[in-house]
């Protein structure tokens, strides 16, 4: 299982509940919430702020491929 961190030690990671932080992104895609079905797989990502995402149980990342997640119609696994 991977180490799970707080969200404000996060600069680029997700949370299991279907939040993603990315602070190398553009201003709209460094706080997102998408849809995660059943199968794991993400879509449909909305920005949100920093304050309505989970303080705890994030998962680090080296970074995103924001090209293939800005397609709105293409479901992309993490």
């Amino acid at each position: 299982m991977d180490q799970t961190f707080e969200a404000n030690e996060v600069f680029v990671g997700f949370h299991p509940d279907g939040y993603k932080i990315d602070k190398t992104a553009e201003p709209l895609q460094k706080y997102t919430k998408w849809q995660v079905s059943k199968s794991n797989r993400w879509s449909n990502p909305e920005p949100i702020t920093f304050r309505n995402m989970p303080e705890h149980g994030w998962i680090k990342k080296d970074r995103f491929d924001w090209d293939k997640m800005s397609i709105s119609d293409e479901v992309y696994a993490l």
